[in-house]
C-alpha cells in the first residue's frame, strides 16, 4: 500500500505542502495570523510563549519551533518575530534552513510596526507559496509515514472501540516500517506498569515509569495529587470513574508493537517503530509536540467530541460513540460505532481506518482542515512565567 506525498530535501515526506507562518513569540501572533489569513497555501502556528520564561522553557520554545519548521508538511517557513523576545530567532532560522528549506524572517520592531510587517510578510508568503506549488506528489510506501496518536474527551466507548482500533492502525504502520508516536503521559498513570511491558527491553520500560513519576511530581510540587484533575469532568460525565480506568483505555492506542525508545517533548525519533514522547494530555500542547517530533498525520480518538485539529498536520477524528457521530458531523471524520454494536470487529475497523489514513495522507481533507478548527495551539512548558 502506498500514499502520495511531498518529498523534502532532507529525506522527509510530507502529507501536506504548506508554507508555515510561525510566530516566534506571543507578541507576534496577530501579525502572523494576519499574513496567513490573506495568503492561500499558508498555515499559521500561534502560541503563548517566547518571553519572560526560565532558560529551560526558552530552550524548549527554540527546539519546538525548529521541530515545527522541519516538519515535512511544510515546504518553507516564514518566521514572524517581534524583535525583543527571548526566543533565539536566528538560531531557529538556521536550524530549519539546514533541511534545505527556504526560511525568511520578518521583525515587527525593525519593519516599522504591525501593518508594514504584515505587508512585507504577505509579499514574501505569496512568493513562497508560488515556489511550493511547483512541487508534485509522488507515491511512497507506508514506511515514510510518521503517525501521531491522541485521545481526548474520552468516554466509555473510547477504551472499548476507538482506542483499540487506533492501536491496530499503529501496529499496521509499524509493521510496514513506519513510525508511530504515543504521548499523553498523564494517561499512563495507573497503567504504566502494563505499558512498560511493551518496552523492547527493561531499560525502555524503566524510562516509561520515570516519565510518569516526573509527571506526578510536577503536580505534587503544587501541593495537589494529579487525580484531582484526572479524569476530567467530561470524562466522568462519559462514564469513566478513575484515572486508572481512563489510562487502561488510553494505552490501547499503543497496540501490541514493542516500544523502541522514549523521547522528550517534541524530539524527533531517531528510530522507526512505536515510540513514546513525554507530553501532557491537553490538545494544544500534545498536538504541537507531535508535529514538532515530525508527525505527518495524527489519529485522534474522542468519545464525547473533541474538535481540535492542527494548522499543518491533518488530524483524523474518530469515535465509537453513536451520539457524537450523529451530532458532531462537522468535526468527526471516521466512525467505529460498528464495533460497539457488534457488526464489525476491531481488526476489520483497523484495516478500514488504514485505508482512510492513506486517503488523508494523500490529500483528502479532514473536517478540522475544512472548518479551520486548528488555531488554538501552544507549547508545553514546565516552569513559571517570570
Amino acid at each position: 500500500m502506498e500514499f502520495f506525498g511531498y518529498e523534502r530535501k532532507d529525506g522527509g515526506v510530507g502529507t501536506r505542502n504548506y508554507v508555515g507562518v510561525l510566530s516566534t513569540v506571543i507578541c507576534a501572533n496577530e501579525v502572523a495570523e494576519n499574513i496567513a489569513s490573506q495568503v492561500d497555501g499558508t498555515a499559521a502556528f500561534l502560541h503563548h510563549q517566547g518571553c519572560c520564561q526560565t532558560p529551560v522553557d526558552i530552550n524548549r520554545v527554540n527546539d519546538a519551533l525548529v521541530g515545527l519548521g522541519k516538519n515535512p508538511n511544510l515546504a518553507s517557513v516564514l518566521l514572524v518575530s517581534l524583535g525583543c523576545e527571548s526566543t533565539d530567532v536566528q538560531q531557529v532560522a538556521r536550524s530549519i534552513a539546514n533541511t534545505g528549506k527556504r526560511v525568511e524572517t520578518i521583525v515587527i520592531q525593525e519593519s516599522g510596526g504591525a501593518a508594514r510587517t504584515a505587508a512585507q510578510g504577505i509579499l514574501l508568503a505569496q512568493s513562497m507559496v508560488t515556489e511550493a506549488s511547483e512541487q508534485r506528489q509522488k507515491a511512497f510506501p507506508l514506511s515514510e509515514l510518521v503517525l501521531g496518536l491522541k485521545c481526548g474527551s474520552s468516554d466509555t466507548t473510547s477504551g472499548l472501540s476507538a482506542n483499540p482500533v487506533v492501536g491496530i492502525l499503529s501496529d499496521l504502520i509499524v509493521e510496514a516500517g513506519g513510525t508511530s508516536i504515543l504521548g499523553e503521559v498523564t494517561e499512563f498513570i495507573g497503567a504504566e506498569h502494563l505499558l512498560a511491558r511493551h518496552g523492547k527491553d527493561e531499560e525502555t520500560g524503566l524510562k516509561i515509569i520515570e516519565l510518569v513519576k516526573r509527571m506526578e511530581s510536577r503536580a505534587m510540587s503544587m501541593g495537589f495529587d494529579i487525580r484531582g484533575g484526572q479524569p476530567t469532568g467530561g470524562n466522568i460525565k462519559g462514564g469513566l470513574t478513575t484515572i486508572e480506568e481512563k489510562s487502561l483505555g488510553a494505552i490501547a492506542k499503543a497496540g501490541v508493537a514493542p516500544i523502541q525508545d522514549v523521547y522528550e517533548y517534541g524530539v524527533r525519533p531517531k528510530v522507526k517503530g512505536l515510540v513514546v514522547m513525554d507530553s501532557p494530555g491537553r490538545e494544544p500542547e500534545i498536538l504541537t509536540g507531535l508535529a514538532a517530533a515530525g508527525a505527518t498525520v495524527i489519529a485522534f480518538t474522542t468519545g464525547r467530541g473533541a474538535p481540535q485539529g492542527f494548522p499543518f498536520v491533518p488530524v483524523i477524528k474518530l469515535t465509537g460513540n453513536e451520539k457524537t457521530w450523529k451530532n458532531l458531523q462537522d468535526h468527526m471524520d471516521f466512525s467505529v460505532c460498528s464495533v460497539m454494536d457488534g457488526t464489525e470487529t476491531l481488526e476489520e475497523a483497523g484495516k478500514r481506518l488504514l485505508s482512510e489514513l492513506v486517503n488523508v495522507a494523500s490529500g483528502k481533507l479532514t473536517k478540522a482542515e475544512i472548518s479551520g478548527y486548528t488555531s488554538s495551539m501552544d507549547i508545553y512548558m514546565v516552569g513559571p512565567v517570570i
